[in-house]
């Protein structure tokens, strides 16, 4: 019974949670459920009037796919996904879900397509790793009603697959920054949503941790999730393929495929270092390597 995939066990239906938010009934009687989850369309970002973050980013993004965000730091990545999540207000374009306007949806209906892990989260209260986890089942619940065994039951078998199990009791203020993240990840696999969004997952955990976190991504991409993550490793979006989407220093976003659009030339201007695309036989793969350090020349 562990082994059920995660994803078919909360499409159960048991108890009656999970139901489709009435956005996916539409589009399912309508017979439009192969059109794109997030459609974005000339988006422009700026704290300031005079210094926009990015401008005209426009991509469309299918479930099941990987999307990952290359860019500089200060380029916007994280800001892009804020926008996505309706956590700020762009100053000019579109964002859609199934093809309606994200400012046209109730907050619930988002949370159940859209899920969200920020790069860092410092924890306000005392809660056990499985009540925190469970938090993730809230857009599925009543205003007043409380988490079910079927809610459990899934954040159970969420952090046996994560091999986190063994945390379920530790109190979240107790944990270090890497096994927050891993818990956080946890508690948006549990929310169920479409699209999950990661803010650099790999932030605060160690080499095999960081290997771990690319291989859950692949994991859920082949579940059927859409994931959309930013990244400032190239190597490591090479490792996931798919799609890649770079945020220029000028602003500008150029997406396509992995391999196709992740050129040296362009790293090298992104980075403004000295970086090479090297094919390893011995690993089967392309990798991004550093040339010399500047004081070594």
């Amino acid at each position: 019974q562990r082994q059920m995939c995660i994803r078919d066990r909360a499409e159960e239906g048991a108890d009656g949670y999970n139901k489709p938010c009435q956005l996916r009934k539409q589009f399912r009687q309508k017979g439009k459920c192969d059109m794109a989850i997030l459609e974005v369309e000339h988006l422009s970002f700026a704290y300031r009037p005079e210094r926009p973050l990015f401008h005209d980013v426009s991509f469309a993004f299918e479930q099941g796919q990987v999307l990952s965000i290359l860019g500089a730091n200060g380029a916007g990545k994280s800001t892009l996904l804020n926008c996505i999540a309706n956590l700020l207000l762009p100053q000019q374009g579109d964002i859609r879900l199934h093809g309606t306007p994200l400012s046209r949806l109730e907050l619930r209906e988002i949370s159940r397509i859209i899920g969200y892990v920020p790069q860092s989260h410092t924890p306000a209260y005392n809660y056990t790793v499985r009540d925190f986890v469970v938090m993730g089942r809230a857009p599925h619940l009543g205003t007043f009603q409380q988490p079910g065994r079927a809610d459990y039951d899934l954040v159970d078998a969420t952090l046996e697959e994560m091999d986190l199990l063994p945390l379920a009791n530790r109190p979240y203020t107790e944990l270090s920054g890497g096994e927050r993240q891993q818990v956080t990840i946890a508690r948006v696999i549990v929310q169920q949503p479409e699209l999950i969004l990661l803010d650099e997952p790999t932030n605060h955990l160690d080499y095999g941790n960081q290997l771990r976190a690319l291989s859950m991504v692949r994991a859920l991409v082949k579940r059927g999730f859409g994931v959309i993550m930013t990244s400032h490793n190239p190597d490591h979006v090479l490792l996931l393929g798919g799609q890649v989407g770079i945020l220029g220093n000028d602003g500008r976003f150029l997406v396509g495929n992995a391999e196709e659009v992740m050129t040296e030339e362009r790293l090298r201007a992104l980075y403004r270092s000295d970086l090479y695309l090297t094919y390893v036989e011995r690993a089967g793969r392309k990798v991004c390597i550093p040339g010399r350090l500047k004081s070594d020349e």
